[in-house]
């Protein structure tokens, strides 16, 4: 999901894997999809059918004493109040459907100030390939760049699962989790106060190593 970034992923890493994130091995992660029904856009093509919006539990848990979770929300359809900024128009030609990440912290959606479609972006269908290699660090205070924070990234189909060393010399560790009757997959991770990342590594369903990245703090 190409989302904007709270920080950058490096360029080998996404290439060869198609993005990544972590969700804590101590932390609840995945869950049953919910689906609700909105009414379609004004922006996509006439209908008089509902669009059924697909939302999938991503990864979730406690960290510094407060609750966290992330969830990947599919609009089939553009759905009512959505309109695509005026900038982004000829870069989004054909994209009627929609991909949310929804990340709280505390019960305090992040980037809230943003409004209702804030951390939204519009895609091709349920399978739309671009959206693959997009990772950021997120949080409530500078950008994610310190407090209580949520490493948050799409992963493409070859990635199974992933490991976050610490500085403190723990680990994080999680599988992906995928929005259902879609190709969209993410896992996340909550990384406590003044806790920094050492090395992101990816692996395959064998266990394989993929990727092994330092760039992340």
């Amino acid at each position: 999901m190409t989302f904007p970034k709270k920080a950058a992923i490096t360029a080998a890493v996404l290439a060869t894997v198609g993005g990544v994130a972590f969700g804590a091995s101590a932390f609840a992660a995945g869950g049953d999809p919910v689906t609700t029904s909105v009414r379609p856009a004004t922006l996509t093509a006439p209908s008089t059918v509902a669009s059924k919006v697909v939302a999938q539990t991503i990864g979730k848990g406690t960290v510094d004493g407060l609750g966290w979770s992330v969830v990947l929300e599919f609009y089939p359809t553009l759905p009512k109040g959505y309109a695509i900024p005026a900038k982004g128009m000829k870069m989004e030609a054909g994209k009627s459907s929609l991909l949310c990440q929804r990340m709280m912290i505390g019960g305090v959606r992040i980037d809230h100030q943003g409004g209702p479609w804030a951390d939204c972006q519009p895609v091709a269908g349920a399978h739309d390939p671009s959206q693959a290699g997009g990772a950021g660090l997120w949080g409530l205070t500078d950008k994610g760049t310190r407090g209580s924070r949520l490493f948050v990234a799409t992963v493409g189909s070859g990635v199974s699962s992933g490991v976050l060393d610490l500085a403190d010399g723990s680990q994080l560790k999680a599988s992906a989790v995928t929005v259902p009757g879609t190709s969209y997959r993410a896992f996340a991770v909550a990384i406590a106060k003044g806790k920094t990342i050492t090395s992101v590594d990816t692996y395959d369903g064998r266990h394989h190593r993929l990727t092994h990245d330092t760039y992340w703090r």
